[in-house]
């Protein structure tokens, strides 16, 4: 161990040091879904830590820049496989705009390390890593993920699901769960440096505190109610062809025909690869056909507003809709839903006018959406109220909760993951949507249109799911949960909290050691 320690501290006073925090960062890759190891970033972050003690400000914001970029250069690779699929880009190309973009979110950790070198350069080791590093490394975060729409993607609680500290989640939501392995790094690494095992009592306790969490139930369950999710597998390349919609509507109505004992069929994200405006009279169709057999119906579907000339990412309810049976569908009225937070590029062009004639990818099929509203009503079936997000939103946890309420029965989310092919992508697409039902402590119903389609209960277990790249049907039942969780009631606002005291008390601590 003493040869392991000397040989570090050689590298970190070395010009190896940023390729070894890259190499820490890429490391955590497989720490996400589908490989799951989550024992992995401890050991990064220990590293990162290490890396960083003593170190200039400039040298340090490097080292956070490498090591964020080694992190989202292969865990965002799956980018590509739109640009070069379905956008025309060639692949050098793809690659330097996904470097682009890893090098874009590597500026916030690379802020991060180089303002607690900068800002803190007399704090000993205990208050700079326990601290005043972790909500540096938090505050960075939550600007990623809100600066320029956002890209809270790669955050380091999504890669506990499969650990103890997943207890964390409905108390302070993922970003708890990434203060806490931060801790724990802090911990690790300063238990190594200064000889003192009693340091890994952190750890210990960290973990211990979320495995006695995690059988908490914060939330009530009701009888389950049986769902069909419908995965038609329409191939990306034919989806928005003109000649392709009858084909498509009779796949899903083909799979619905079959399953129409559920008592609540969902298709996934624009489904109805057509304007509502155009389909009102198949809609209306089905409507009937979906209250004669008292089912519960949801779709996704564009909306257009002739008015405003705005179009909408929407979601809708026919069928079955209140407990009586007595709402029926009408154009452009009740029970749906339009999304908010759309994705650069695919969904709106920012700059449009400069840059649609560069590249045929930014003229994608369908990226020219406009914004629903922050605050919507929970949409129905058969009576029972769903918090709707689309696809892209369910890495937005602040947003979503704006729309989660005790009486909310589920959380439902339609998505389309076959623009990203086999890629990993759609997996950590995946485990993003469960953290959100762990979060919120409701149960979540995901339908795509090539998988992951799925079905995860109040706790985040899964409780259905079916192969991608097929064309199926998932049947399950799904108990519905009234109640909120702690993180429902109270957001990141805790964290927040925290992060200012910290922040604030290092500051001042910091000006009383330079008058001294």
């Amino acid at each position: 161990m003493t040869r392991i320690l000397s040989l570090l501290d050689t590298l970190r006073t070395s010009r190896w040091s940023p390729l070894l925090a890259l190499l820490a960062g890429a490391l955590c890759v497989l720490a996400f879904a589908p490989w799951n190891i989550w024992p992995l970033p401890l050991i990064s972050l220990t590293l990162l830590l290490w890396l960083l003690d003593n170190q200039p400000w400039r040298k340090a914001a490097v080292t956070g820049f490498a090591f964020a970029f080694g992190l989202n250069m292969p865990g965002l690779w799956w980018i590509h496989y739109s640009m070069t699929v379905f956008g025309g880009i060639a692949l050098p190309v793809a690659f330097l705009m996904v470097a682009l973009l890893a090098a874009y979110l590597a500026i916030y950790p690379a802020l991060a390390c180089g303002l607690l070198a900068r800002l803190f350069p007399t704090q000993n080791a205990i208050w700079r890593r326990v601290l005043l590093f972790p909500a540096l490394w938090l505050l960075s975060d939550w600007a990623m993920g809100h600066l320029l729409t956002g890209f809270p993607w790669l955050w380091f609680g999504y890669s506990q699901i499969h650990s103890p500290l997943i207890g964390i989640a409905p108390l302070f939501g993922v970003q708890g769960i990434t203060l806490a392995l931060l801790l724990c790094a802090a911990a690790i690494s300063l238990g190594l440096q200064q000889r003192k095992p009693l340091w890994l009592l952190l750890p210990v306790a960290l973990f211990a505190a979320g495995a006695l969490l995690k059988p908490i139930h914060w939330t009530t369950e009701g009888q389950p109610v049986k769902f069909a999710l419908m995965q038609g597998n329409i191939p990306q390349a034919a989806k928005w062809d003109p000649k392709n919609i009858k084909p498509t509507l009779l796949r899903y109505l083909d799979l619905t025909r079959d399953n129409q004992d559920a008592e609540i069929v969902i298709w996934p994200e624009s489904a109805v690869p057509a304007f509502e405006n155009d389909m009102q009279e198949f809609l209306a169709n089905l409507d009937s056909s979906m209250h004669y057999n008292k089912v519960g119906f949801i779709t996704g579907i564009q909306y257009m507003d002739m008015a405003q000339r705005r179009f909408y990412n929407g979601l809708i309810g026919l069928g079955w809709q209140d407990k009586e049976g007595k709402a029926e569908y009408r154009f452009g009225e009740s029970n749906r839903y339009y999304k908010r937070h759309l994705v650069p590029i695919g969904e709106f062009v920012p700059f449009g006018e400069l840059l649609r004639p560069i590249a045929p990818f930014f003229n994608l099929p369908m990226s020219s959406f406009s914004r629903g509203e922050a605050i919507q009503t929970n949409m129905q079936a058969r009576g029972y109220r769903f918090a709707p997000a689309i696809c892209y939103e369910m890495a937005f946890s602040d947003e979503l909760r704006q729309n989660v309420h005790a009486d909310t029965d589920y959380l439902l989310t339609v998505s389309n993951d076959t623009w990203f092919g086999s890629s990993h992508g759609p997996w950590q697409h995946m485990e993003i949507t469960r953290m959100r039902a762990i979060e919120f402590g409701k149960p979540l119903l995901r339908a795509t249109n090539s998988g992951v389609t799925i079905a995860f209960d109040s706790k985040g277990n899964t409780v259905g799911q079916i192969p991608q790249f097929k064309e199926a049907v998932l049947r399950t039942s799904v108990a519905p949960a009234s109640g909120v969780t702690p993180y429902t009631r109270l957001g990141s606002w805790p964290l927040i909290g925290w992060v200012v005291i910290m922040l604030a008390w290092g500051l001042a601590r910091e000006n009383r050691n330079k008058i001294k």
